[in-house]
């Protein structure tokens, strides 16, 4: 049972800042990361023989959109400091659906007030990689790890009912 006198149990968003140790020290500052999302591309034949676009060309399109959509549309608790779209688009064969795929890889450099603001990223399809810059050390109490795996559970629940209507809808 939580104390009734610690207002921090709750499990909704706080506005604190990661913790980290200087010294004796623990203060409190933001959490800055790069991230490495792939964004997947298959070919679309054309219709009446004209109009189709390469794997390569829906990756890259794909990847434009979503930076696109993340540059203009504000997440609470993130900033996006930096996109870097420069790494080249690679093909895979895919045997699951017996075809090339193609993944136009974008690192964005994003500082967050908090971890569980960073769980959106890293609970996407694209999601490949997870650089922490700064701090060099975190310091996490009970509830801020409850913070955390509150916000993969929430976040996971919501990409399997994403899936589920996607693959029930065919």
């Amino acid at each position: 049972m939580l104390a009734k006198n610690n207002r921090n149990c709750s499990i909704e968003r706080g506005t604190a800042m990661v913790k980290t140790r200087i010294g004796d020290e623990i203060i409190s500052t933001p959490l800055r990361v790069k991230i490495r999302l792939d964004y997947k591309g298959i070919h679309k034949p054309g219709k009446f023989f004209f109009g189709g676009k390469s794997t390569e060309e829906v990756a890259e399109g794909m990847r434009d959109q979503q930076v696109g959509m993340l540059r203009n549309v504000p997440l609470q608790g993130i900033t996006i400091e930096e996109v870097d779209m420069s790494s080249d688009v690679y093909t895979v064969f895919d045997e699951m659906i017996n075809a090339q795929v193609a993944f136009a890889p974008v690192i964005l450099t994003v500082s967050a007030d908090s971890m569980e603001d960073i769980v959106r990223f890293i609970a996407r399809e694209e999601f490949r990689k997870i650089e922490i810059m700064e701090p060099e050390n975190l310091v996490m109490n009970k509830i801020d790890m409850e913070r955390i795996l509150f916000k993969v559970s929430e976040e996971l629940r919501g990409y399997r009912l994403l899936l589920e209507r996607k693959y029930s809808a065919r």
